[in-house]
């Protein structure tokens, strides 16, 4: 169902079951999937998929450019998996050469109230991102991650998965997976312990990782501290998320526990 007053290009892909409402604008290189239902006044453009099952809420811009000056006209991807919720005033750039001409949102997200997704960005599944929550460039999102109102996400961080961002919170080091953020500067807070047990996590694994979480940060030096403790939490794969996470980049400043 398309209501009359959308404009919808004759090129663009439109699947089954799909709800157009009032004033909407669908660009030529769209891909909208099955049951996907468009409120009213939503803007899509660009070399935009959206996937099944995905609302979108009014005002909101998808697929426009990138805001970034290095941006010289490339042919580039947004792609916006299934089940998402988008609401009011969200915006969500595609990719730029310099950065993989990629974005990527995953499934089952809830993206609220103006907050920004910018270019080649990677979101997981499951991630909830509140109220006014910029992503800068080449931020990666991992499953399952909770990001508080007000909080900005500064270009290139990486945050893992299950970690939660406390509101107002200005992320500017990566954030272990299952770590707790806060802070005008990020700083680390310790483990998401009611999102692990929400997953069903075993017990003895959380108590694990609480431990190991003591060692991993027990001094600044953290690849030092995780050469020694290498090999001791063998099973555990919580533990080895988190060691696999701080070893993957060894040039991104790691967010760590305040000194006392």
């Amino acid at each position: 169902m398309i209501h009359n007053s959308s404009v919808i290009d004759k090129k663009a892909k439109i699947g089954k079951n799909v709800k157009i409402g009032p004033f909407c604008y669908v660009g030529p290189e769209v891909q909208i999937s099955d049951e996907v239902e468009l409120i009213s006044n939503v803007h899509i453009e660009g070399n935009t998929k959206i996937g099944k099952k995905t609302k979108i809420f009014p005002f909101a811009s998808i697929g426009t450019i990138p805001q970034d000056l290095k941006y010289k006209g490339e042919s580039s991807i947004l792609e916006i998996g299934e089940n998402n919720t988008i609401r009011e005033y969200v915006t969500i750039n595609p990719g730029t050469k310099g950065g993989g001409e990629k974005t990527i949102v995953g499934d089952n997200c809830l993206l609220m109230i103006s907050s920004h997704i910018a270019h080649d960005c990677n979101v997981g599944n499951d991630v909830v991102i509140a109220n006014n929550v910029p992503l800068g460039g080449h931020v990666t999102i991992e499953d399952s991650v909770i990001i508080g109102g007000n909080s900005a996400v500064q270009q290139f961080t990486r945050i893992g998965r299950l970690a939660m961002i406390g509101g107002m919170t200005g992320v500017l080091k990566d954030v272990i997976p299952f770590g707790l953020s806060f802070g005008n500067r990020n700083y680390l807070r310790g483990i998401n312990l009611i999102g692990l047990k929400r997953k069903k996590y075993d017990s003895k694994k959380i108590m694990e990782l609480g431990t190991a979480f003591k060692k991993i940060f027990s001094s600044k030096n953290l690849h030092e501290n995780l050469s020694k403790i290498n090999g001791e939490y063998k099973g555990n794969d919580l533990v080895a998320e988190v060691i696999n996470f701080i070893s993957k980049d060894k040039k991104r400043p790691i967010c760590t526990p305040l000194s006392e």
